[in-house]
């Protein structure tokens, strides 16, 4: 079949594209950013890639032979008053162009909706899938609860708080009741809803086999990791406050937390239905799914993370427009070194930041990501998705990936810390020679006031981490 696909850097697409290749399936993948498109699909045959930002489709045309197409589209850490104007206009230009093509179905993945007060972001997407119902096409919408996987949101900041407080005092809502279900059970349902007529014109609720409260959830995750855990539940924080612990515990951002903690207060029980035996899934219990989460973990095999969307507010354009590195107007750590091997060097480089540090003086730089969590930036609890590997648009501590081009030998981030102003690193080998830049654009006074206070840091930190890139 020929399949469309959105949202295909996102959590859920970026698995299921693979998948359906593997199926033998040729594959249309949407992306805002024809410069994020990951290496392990840009390699594979029987997939091509347009260019599309669904809020602006007015020289969008789609390929006319389309079967069978996925909305992928979820923005859990948007904010602002129009952030659900923003899904509804996506969903109805998504729409209009599937209507002009030969398009049977369009599958959805939304939310589990069963309570009369939900959060803004269950609304919405409630609303998203009215809005992409269509005589054109068979609609058959999927609502999930919870998604356990690794690198999912969920699995991620729950593994956060087990490893990181043997004993803990949390907010009430640990007490709600939910129904998760394992990524590889979402992903078969996904995939096994194409095409078929029995599900089409219809939505399912799916999810695993048990009923938890997120207290339960936690103690089971730390039976699986040989960890015993003590929870207090209190009923006086405030979904303000709650918003903050999780923030402050976690790697999530803070309005990620916030968007979390509004779900969290609502029950999310799925209808039962005849799903399971339609296309044959028997969903996996919730210890396995966390166990099979820390294989893909050891493995070092995790495809997609939820920090690989752009959230933190910084870009609201492409990436590849933060390409080009200013030179006017700005400050400048400029620094170069014999390369002696090239391999040990680029291998350095691709391996920097998450758990292998910053080759030196990492207490710094945990300070430094310390302080930007508590003026709301990202921290660096994010790590990196990879050990080794790095491509456009990846999260590398608080900074993101920009460009990573090993036959250019050269690595570029840009910061999404807390900053008054803009900041790259830059690293590029030219003629056995490393340059190290590291180049801040200043905001107003403070922008300036603020390069001048870290610069004394920066003669034993980017001197450090130079020559530890070159093996000096």
């Amino acid at each position: 079949m020929r399949i469309l696909i959105t949202g295909t850097t996102g959590y859920i697409a970026k698995r299921l594209v693979l998948n359906l290749l593997e199926k033998g399936h040729q594959i249309t993948c949407c992306v805002r950013d024809l410069n994020r498109i990951p290496d392990e699909m840009e390699s594979k045959k029987g997939i091509e890639f347009i260019k599309v930002d669904f809020l602006e489709t007015e020289d969008v045309v789609f390929p006319k032979d389309i079967d069978v197409a996925y909305y992928l589209i979820h923005s859990m850490a948007a904010t602002g008053d129009d952030f659900e104007d923003l899904e509804q206009q996506c969903a109805q230009n998504f729409k209009d162009l599937m209507e002009k093509t030969t398009c049977r179905q369009v599958i959805y993945l939304g939310g589990i909706v069963n309570d009369a007060s939900l959060s803004k972001h269950l609304k919405s997407r409630l609303a998203v899938e009215k809005t992409l119902k269509s005589n054109a096409y068979a609609l058959t919408t999927f609502r999930a609860g919870i998604i356990v996987g690794s690198g999912s949101a969920s699995f991620e900041i729950i593994r956060d708080i087990v490893e990181k407080l043997p004993v803990m005092v949390a907010p009430k809502w640990l007490n709600t009741r939910t129904q998760p279900i394992a990524i590889r059970d979402v992903l078969r349902f996904l995939e096994g809803a194409a095409g078929k007529e029995e599900v089409m014109h219809q939505s399912f609720d799916i999810c695993g086999p048990e009923i938890l409260t997120y207290k339960q959830m936690l103690y089971q995750f730390g039976e699986v990791r040989g960890l015993k855990r003590y929870i207090l539940t209190l009923p006086v924080l405030t979904p303000r406050l709650s918003s903050y612990w999780l923030y402050f515990v976690t790697s999530t951002s803070f309005n990620l937390a916030k968007a979390l903690v509004d779900s969290m207060k609502v029950e999310v029980i799925a209808k039962p239905s005849q799903i399971n035996g339609i296309l044959g899934v028997q969903p996996l219990s919730y210890k396995e799914a966390v166990r099979l989460a820390f294989q893909k973990i050891e493995q070092n095999s995790v495809i997609s993370s939820w920090k690989d969307a752009i959230s933190s507010g910084v870009f609201h354009d492409q990436l590849s427009d933060h390409i080009q590195v200013p030179n006017h107007g700005c400050f400048k750590d400029v620094r170069s070194k014999i390369v002696v091997d090239e391999t040990y060097t680029i291998n350095k480089i691709w391996s920097i930041g998450g758990k292998n540090g910053w080759y030196g003086f990492n207490l710094l730089w945990r300070i430094r990501g310390y302080l930007d969590k508590v003026f709301g930036g990202v921290g660096l609890r994010r790590g990196r998705r990879h050990d080794t590997n790095l491509e456009a648009g990846d999260p590398l501590d608080f900074w993101r990936v920009l460009l990573a081009d090993k036959k250019q030998k050269r690595l570029l981030l840009f910061a999404e810390m807390k900053l008054p102003g803009e900041a790259w690193l830059e690293f590029k080998i030219v003629k056995n020679t490393l340059f190290q830049r590291a180049v801040f654009r200043p905001k107003g006074l403070w922008g300036r006031l603020y390069w001048y206070m870290v610069l004394p840091f920066h003669a034993f930190v980017f001197r450090g981490m130079i020559n530890a890139l070159v093996g000096k």
